[in-house]
């Protein structure tokens, strides 16, 4: 069997080290964890790598990376772009810090400078460097949300953005042509250092990027302002010295970060899975939140791409806002704004993923900009900046998708946690100027849109059988597509890996004209809506749900009844 002989292969060439094969020898007889972690190679997919950590061709480890960085420096090479540098950063995770060397000093074999941050840094601001840097690439070792046992590989390409086709296929296709994990070249710090092909950086980038940030401030903070009582939780990641020290420049004067929280731990110990969008991380912020009588909870993941927030309601409790309330709430504010200041660009965008919410196409609408859906991921949303600047079309506002990532302005081409941070706190404090809180500002926001309300239901299905189950679920739906779901019509059925839009009252099919992906949409009436994909970082199956309502508690009725149809429950 093939994954039992690559095994055998780990344990007695040379190229492997002895710590790895230590590892491997404590497997031996369990054939099971043989098969998973040997059954294929980690798949380089078009965002880069991701996988739980340990010795295996499927797993995250030195060799894998150094693979992965070998593709990407003959694709380089090839594009005659090696004197132009790649940017390495990396989060708090586990393996983060040497994975990044690794990538720096491979590069750097292949005579391509390395820019390799001091320490972790988030991954917006390896996107801004990039292009601060002029570089040709950048590099970022995290797995973002992810729980502690993964950890991950993302790719960025000159404009800032992840790569995107054609050129993530090309890259993938220079790593697969890699056969054998001799050919990755690497060589030590030392002779990096000494012959100029890699270079430390850090406190000048962490400056040039801050200061971008301050002129994306649409109304200074002002003294009543400045009293605002925030409680932050990077959640042991990246986001604690940036998002810090932006606060402190815009004048906040009560940022309370959570002690347990606060620094780095690749075990994320105080949490079982370090994602904002899970109310269950808010504990500790919580009972910190009630010691300084917070106006406002926030909370970053590792890697500091994602805002999660939580308000007083009416009665004083915290809520938690979803990421379109989120996206709506910032988005409401930066267009109303710049529109009343008479700096709203007459070609202004606002870009969202295809299952984020549908309040803000009613916010593009009312401020007279074009809304442009794309597909999941962030690196869609990077492409359509680099477009606008391409063709002068348009002219980028703000882009979020629904899972807690958003971008005001285009100093980084990903979702930025940092500048989120910021511009909440800027709009939080300008409402509370005027006597309104963020729940309230929520409020209003649903009484001139309508009642919109989201969910999403993940199952974990993990490893060989779980990835079968999933093909199986997406097969299912396709060769036996529902028509009704939670009392709901549904009108068309959107198939992105087709390409097709079907009209299920009249049997017409139309293009999506947007790239191939393994997502199934489904159009119903009343403004209502489910969209079903697997995970493309973790072993999921992601169901979104969308409603409309009257009142928010007919929306949340309505929401309620079309998730738990059955049409749409995993067994």
């Amino acid at each position: 069997m093939e994954y039992l002989r690559r095994f055998n292969e780990w344990l007695s060439n040379p190229y492997f080290d002895e710590k790895t094969k230590k590892e491997l020898e404590a497997i031996k007889d369990n054939e099971n964890e043989i098969k998973e972690r040997f059954f294929k190679d980690l798949e380089f997919g078009t965002g880069g790598l991701r996988g739980i950590l340990g010795a295996g061709t499927n797993r995250l480890n030195i060799y894998t990376v150094r693979k992965a960085t070998q593709g990407l420096a003959n694709y380089i090479i090839k594009q005659n772009g090696q004197s132009k540098g790649v940017v390495i950063a990396y989060d708090s995770r586990r393996m983060s810090p040497e994975f990044a060397l690794e990538t720096a000093l491979c590069l750097a074999a292949n005579r391509i400078k390395a820019y390799l941050f001091e320490s972790l840094r988030p991954t917006p601001q390896l996107s801004f460097a990039v292009r601060e840097l002029g570089c040709i690439a950048g590099v970022v070792i995290t797995a973002s949300h992810n729980p502690p046992e993964y950890n991950g590989y993302k790719v960025y390409w000159e404009d800032g953005a992840q790569v995107t086709s054609p050129r993530d296929m090309e890259i993938i296709g220079e790593v697969n042509a890699i056969k054998d994990f001799s050919e990755t070249k690497t060589m030590s710090k030392e002779d990096a250092l000494k012959e100029g092909l890699l270079t430390i950086i850090g406190k000048e980038i962490d400056d040039r990027y801050i200061d971008c940030l301050k002129k994306l401030v649409i109304n200074p903070v002002s003294e009543k302002g400045k009293e605002l009582k925030i409680v932050y939780t990077p959640l042991h990641g990246s986001g604690n010295v940036p998002v810090r020290r932006i606060l402190s420049e815009l004048g906040f004067k009560n940022v309370y970060v959570v002690p347990e929280q606060e620094l780095p731990d690749p075990d994320f110990s105080t949490v079982d899975y370090p994602n904002p969008e899970d109310p269950a991380v808010y504990k500790l912020a919580l009972e910190l939140a009630e010691k300084v009588n917070a106006d406002v909870i926030l909370a970053t993941d590792p890697d500091a791409d994602r805002l999660g927030i939580q308000v007083r309601d009416n009665n004083g409790k915290f809520v938690l806002f979803n990421g379109n309330m989120t996206g709506a709430l910032i988005a409401e504010y930066v267009f109303s704004q710049k529109a009343e200041k008479g700096i709203l660009p007459k070609n202004s965008a606002l870009i969202k993923t295809i299952v984020s919410g549908n309040i803000t196409d009613q916010i593009a609408k009312e401020y007279k900009a074009k809304l442009i859906e794309v597909l999941t991921g962030f690196k869609y949303i990077g492409e359509q900046i680099r477009m606008f600047e391409e063709t002068g079309s348009n002219e980028f506002v703000f882009g979020y998708e629904e899972s807690y990532g958003c971008l005001v302005g285009t100093h980084a081409r990903d979702k930025d946690a940092v500048s989120a941070v910021m511009t909440l706190c800027e709009a939080a404090a300008y409402y509370k100027d005027r006597g309104i809180s963020l729940y309230d500002q929520m409020d209003r926001i649903f009484k001139k849109y309508g009642y919109y309300e989201e969910k999403t239901v993940s199952y974990t299905l993990k490893g060989i059988e779980g990835m079968e189950k999933i093909k199986a679920i997406m097969e299912g739906y396709r060769k036996n597509p529902p028509k009704t779901a939670g009392g709901y019509q549904i009108l068309k059925i959107r198939d992105y890996k087709n390409d097709t839009i079907t009209d299920l009252a009249t049997g017409e099919v139309t293009p999506t004209n947007l790239p191939k992906s393994d997502v199934l949409y489904y159009e119903m009436n009343d403004d209502a809506w489910c969209a079903v994909r697997p995970s493309g970082t973790e072993p999921k199956i992601k169901f979104y749900f969308g409603v409309k309502g009257n009142t928010r508690e007919d929306a949340l009725e309505k929401l309620n009844r079309l998730v738990n149809d059955e049409v749409f429950k995993v067994q």
